[in-house]
C-alpha cells in the first residue's frame, strides 16, 4: 500500500481518523473459510417463486473485507430485486458500531459511499435522506446474510418470473484502498470519501432466458460515486488499481 506523505504532524491524527472510519467495514466480514478450501454456499430467498440464480465468486489478488451487493434490473436500468446484501449495509448496524460506553458494541452506521449503485437503484430513501437501510426499515433477512471472507457460491431464487432478459449486477467495495489519483486528500473534508477512497466498482451481465446458457461471465461496466452522493455508473475506470482486482472471476448461471 502506497502512503501519501504528510506532515508528521498531521500523520498520527489522520491515520487514527481512517482506522476508526473503516473499521465497520472490516469487521462486517465474518469468518467463513472452509478447512478444504472449497467457497462458502450462502442460500437467499429460498421461498422465491422463480428460477434460481447461482453465482460463484472467485476472489481477486486485492480482495481484502469487501461489501457486496448483487440484484436484477430490467434491460432499461429499473431495479427488479436484491439477491444478497452485506447484512451490516442491509440492516444498517455494525458489529462494531458504537463506542460510546468506552468499548465497542453494535450500533448504527451510515456508510453512503460503500454500495450507492445499489442503494440508489433500490430506490428506497430513509428519512435522513440517505438511500441506505435502516434498523428501523431494514431489508429482509431472506435476501441478506454474513460477509463472506473468501470464494463463495450464492444461490438465490428470485421471487418471480423475470423478464425475458434482464441484467445481473453485483457492486463490491472496500475501504482504505488509495492509489495515485484516489488519494487521502484528494476531497478535503469529504468523511464519507475518506471511507471507501477507490470507489465501489459494478459488474454486470446480461440473461436472455429464451436463449440461456451454461453459464455468464461477469464484466467490470465501471465504478459508483465515491462519495455516495448519486446513483449514477462511472464508466471510465482508468483510474482504478486496485479496487479492480477485489474480484477475480465472477461466474453466474441460471436453473
Amino acid at each position: 500500500m502506497k502512503l501519501i506523505k504528510i506532515n508528521n504532524s498531521g500523520l498520527i491524527p489522520f491515520v487514527f481518523i481512517v482506522v476508526i472510519a473503516i473499521l465497520p467495514f472490516v469487521v462486517a466480514a465474518q469468518k467463513s473459510n472452509k478447512p478444504d478450501g472449497t467457497p462458502e454456499t450462502i442460500v437467499t430467498n429460498q421461498n422465491g417463486m422463480g428460477p434460481e440464480i447461482s453465482l460463484e465468486f472467485t476472489k481477486g489478488v486485492a480482495h481484502n473485507h469487501p461489501l457486496l451487493a448483487i440484484w436484477i434490473e430490467d434491460t432499461t436500468g429499473n431495479y427488479i430485486q436484491t439477491l444478497y446484501v452485506s447484512r451490516s449495509i442491509a440492516k444498517g448496524v455494525f458489529n462494531y458500531g458504537d463506542d460510546s460506553k468506552g468499548n465497542w458494541e453494535p450500533g448504527e452506521i451510515r456508510r453512503p459511499a460503500a454500495l450507492p449503485y445499489w442503494a440508489h437503484k433500490r430506490g428506497i430513501k430513509a428519512p435522513d435522506g440517505l438511500y441506505l437501510p435502516t434498523p428501523d426499515n431494514p431489508v429482509p433477512d431472506a435476501y441478506s446474510g454474513a460477509t463472506p471472507q473468501d470464494n463463495f457460491i450464492l444461490h438465490s431464487k428470485l421471487d418471480r418470473s423475470p423478464p425475458q432478459v434482464f441484467t445481473v449486477l453485483l457492486e463490491i467495495n472496500q475501504p482504505w484502498d488509495w492509489n495515485d489519483y484516489w488519494t487521502n486528500n484528494r476531497f478535503p473534508g469529504n468523511e464519507e470519501y475518506k471511507t471507501s477512497a477507490q470507489p465501489a466498482v459494478v459488474y454486470s451481465v446480461r440473461i436472455n432466458m429464451k436463449e440461456l446458457q451454461d453459464n455468464y461471465s461477469m464484466k467490470l461496466a465501471g465504478h459508483s460515486h465515491y462519495a455516495g452522493e448519486d446513483g449514477k455508473l462511472y464508466p471510465d475506470i482508468s483510474t482504478l488499481s486496485t479496487a479492480a482486482q477485489i474480484a477475480g472471476q465472477i461466474v453466474v448461471s441460471v436453473k
